[in-house]
């Protein structure tokens, strides 16, 4: 029978150990941290430490490389087989950096720990069944989130929902067919239903914060729906096609149940835009650290104490001894429009000779760029640089005879091994206070927040052709940016839309399956990355020089839509059909 590692419940077991440490038997009891499945469905505690668990399997965004790498947010500086993912390069037998987003083999293990939970909660006796009823809300909840997980990157995937057998002669996966992919989206929308029976709309206790409540169901609902009512999941008219699209075109049925359930996050009053401050910059960047705002519906906690999260040692700059990470490319840094709403443009000489003046303000917290007011560098920088600036140029001398590099590039008095390639560094998500060289942080990765889920429904009512009502949730999000409000009311909208959807929820994991769902990846992908080149002065009077160039090709092939199943599952297992052009 597998054993399962179970820590949470450690300690209450160790007070009973204590409590019969006298008996002459004690010797022959198995030890603490080891436990048979059978003993963990005949104690609350171990239920609710199992049920935890599914928690601690969902993959957060701060880790080292992020999905950002893998489109035209950012570029990953130390590789670890992210350029095999965006010059699309990837295959069934070498995924890349994407292995470790799609995650074929950990989600569907986590599927089976939610199956095995629905099979065994029902003949468990004695237990608190308030208690029942919430895991029983957050194991459906999960069950859809691991779902969605692989629909998102593989399209239709095999269904299934009793406790399967994974390894060994006799594993389930060596006879099993992927479900068509309206089945599964179905599947996950009827799951998330289930769960907001059982799920309550908030939790008052401490100790309870950052589990699921019906309104996280609500969002997940709105999402994937949203996702199956996009361009790429249209019919195609081949049959073949049923496991990665609608067979037939579903997308006002979809986009109406995805705008219903934003409304049931809208509506429940619970959640709005974050705005803590008379800046909207800084209302923008606060939504990423101050723990618990208004604006959050599901988040995966951290705590110092424990680990924290390293996302500022992972992507600081180098001058302040950080790994600089995952940092934005030109490309991405070029779509910021302008404060008063127009386009910014290299060809535009005023804007191109001070290009990071009178941006979007969400700008000022996402990107830190040369000349960027950033925070104290550590001992053996605050003689260069007393007050904490970003230095990503090379610069003149005050005696104009020399020019020396700034802190935070390649060729740093400080460090050079993390330096950017692009010119910039990320700023979203930073804790300002946070000296990440030594200490971990605790800001919250957002699964869900209220911003998405206007944005959602804005969607789904562009689908829907009420492009009044798009408008007004547009707006309601780019005014809290402190950026103008758009006043077009026809399908002209949705290049105003997807700007908001590429700056309001940059870095979050969207772009990635926007582009795709959109079908605009070709063009948006295949684009080379570039990066900035800064000349600078300590001269009075002489001006910046800024120039744009290539720095990595990219490339984004027809296959490369969704991910492919892993060939080692396709080879054991004939009934499961690869992803088309693999």
């Amino acid at each position: 029978m597998r054993k399962l590692k179970i820590f949470g419940y450690i300690c209450g077991l160790m007070a009973v150990a204590s409590a019969v440490s006298c008996n002459k038997d004690f010797l022959e009891k198995k030890p603490l941290t080891e436990f048979q499945e059978s003993d963990v469905w005949r104690d609350q505690g171990l239920i609710q430490a199992f049920v935890n668990d599914l928690y601690a399997q969902m993959r957060p965004g701060f880790n080292e490389v992020m999905l950002s790498s893998m489109v035209d947010e950012t570029r990953f500086i130390h590789d670890y087989s992210t350029s095999r993912v965006v010059q699309g390069n990837i295959t069934p037998d070498d995924m890349g950096a994407l292995n470790d987003f799609a995650r074929w083999a950990p989600n569907y293990k986590a599927i089976r720990n939610c199956n095995m939970f629905m099979e065994k909660i029902g003949s468990v006796n004695g237990l608190n069944p308030d208690v029942v009823a919430r895991m029983k809300g957050e194991v459906f909840f999960m069950r859809a989130w691991y779902y969605q997980m692989l629909v998102k990157h593989f399209g239709g995937v095999p269904l299934i929902t009793y406790t399967f057998n994974l390894t060994g002669e006799n594993s389930d996966f060596l006879n099993v067919s992927r479900a068509g992919f309206t089945t599964c989206v179905r599947y996950i929308s009827d799951q998330c239903d289930s769960a907001v029976k059982y799920l309550p709309a908030k939790y008052d206790a401490v100790d309870q914060k950052g589990r699921v409540t019906k309104y996280a169901a609500f969002a997940l609902k709105s999402r994937i729906l949203l996702y199956a009512a996009s361009d790429l999941y249209k019919p195609t008219g081949n049959p073949n096609d049923s496991i990665v699209c609608n067979t037939t075109d579903l997308s006002v049925d979809f986009a109406t149940k995805s705008k219903a359930a934003s409304d049931s996050v809208i509506n429940s009053g619970l959640f709005n835009l974050y705005q803590p401050s008379a800046s909207p910059s800084d209302n923008y960047g606060r939504v990423f650290t101050d723990k618990g705002n208004s604006e959050m519906i599901f988040v995966k906690l951290y705590d110092k104490s424990l680990l924290g999260t390293r996302h500022d040692l992972y992507n600081g700059p180098n001058g302040y001894h950080n790994w600089g990470g995952n940092v934005p490319i030109e490309n991405f840094v070029s779509g910021y429009e302008m404060a008063d709403g127009t386009d910014f443009s290299w060809s535009n000489a005023t804007q191109a000779a001070q290009p990071y003046v009178g941006r979007d303000p969400r700008f000022y917290a996402t990107i830190l760029f040369d000349g960027a007011k950033w925070k104290m560098r550590p001992d053996d920088g605050k003689k260069t640089d007393p007050i904490g600036v970003i230095q990503t140029g090379k610069y003149e001398t005050a005696d104009g005879k020399d020019s020396v590099w700034g802190l935070d590039t390649r060729n740093s008095t400080i460090e050079n091994w993390n330096g950017t390639f692009s010119g910039y560094y990320m700023r979203k998500f930073m804790d300002i206070t946070l000296d990440a060289q030594f200490l971990n942080g605790d800001q919250s990765w957002i699964w869900f927040r209220y911003a998405e889920i206007l944005l959602n429904k804005a969607e789904a009512s562009m689908i829907l052709g009420d492009y009044p009502g798009a408008q007004t949730l547009i707006n309601l999000v780019r005014t809290r940016a402190g950026m103008p409000a758009t006043s077009l009311t026809d399908a002209t909208l949705w290049n105003v839309y997807r700007y908001e959807r590429r700056y309001e929820l940059a870095f979050e994991e969207h772009r990635y399956f926007d582009l795709r769902r959109w079908k605009l990846a070709p063009a948006a992908l295949s684009d080379p990355a570039k990066a900035i080149d800064v000349r600078g002065s300590f001269v009075a009077g002489h001006p910046f020089k800024y120039t744009v160039f290539t720095m990595q090709n990219r490339q984004f092939n027809v296959q490369n839509y969704f991910a492919p199943i892993p060939a080692a599952e396709v080879r054991k297992n004939l009934k499961l059909a690869q992803n088309p052009n693999y």
